[in-house]
């Protein structure tokens, strides 16, 4: 078991797992979902809200395929095996490896050491970027997508009032 305290942690495998799984179900849904807005018919009714929900849930979908792929690189890496990244591209200067710290968000395997510096391995460079940046744009146009459909029907009413 491992804790907070312990200077090798790693992913837990049943964590990973639950994620991959669950993750890889809401992509799915989300793409069927995103996919089924490009039929004739949901065209036709298209509003400007429903066009940057739209926008926001690709980008939110994108962002999670990104964070899938950041996992299954933790995946097929062995338990045995996390030690041997931090081995082989140690920079240079360093000397001793004091630990390990794995994290889920982000999405990381550190190696810790002995002279304080930590230093990033097997997870690519681009996901954790790639991912705050598509989940920030997501939500910015979560928050247009909103005001655009409470100002519709704002005026839906007004009009409705009216007559």
């Amino acid at each position: 078991m491992i804790t907070t305290s312990d200077p090798w942690q790693e992913h837990s495998p049943g964590v990973l797992l639950i994620l991959l799984l669950t993750g890889a179900a809401t992509l799915l849904g989300l793409t069927v979902y995103l996919c089924s807005q490009f039929a004739r018919h949901a065209r036709r009714r298209y509003t400007p809200f429903a066009v940057w929900r739209d926008m926001s849930l690709a980008a939110v979908a994108v962002a999670l395929a990104l964070y899938l792929w950041g996992c299954l690189h933790l995946l097929f890496l062995e338990d045995e095996k996390q030690g041997e990244p931090c081995e082989r591209q140690r920079p240079e200067g360093i000397s001793k490896l004091v630990g390990r710290r794995a994290d889920f968000i982000p999405l990381r395997l550190v190696c810790e050491a002995s002279n304080g510096r930590d230093y990033s391995v097997v997870i690519p460079d681009y996901i954790n970027p790639s991912v705050a940046v598509l989940l920030l744009l997501g939500l910015v146009c979560a928050v247009v997508s909103a005001v655009l459909h409470h100002k519709q029907r704002t005026t839906t009413r007004k009009k409705g009032l009216t007559r």
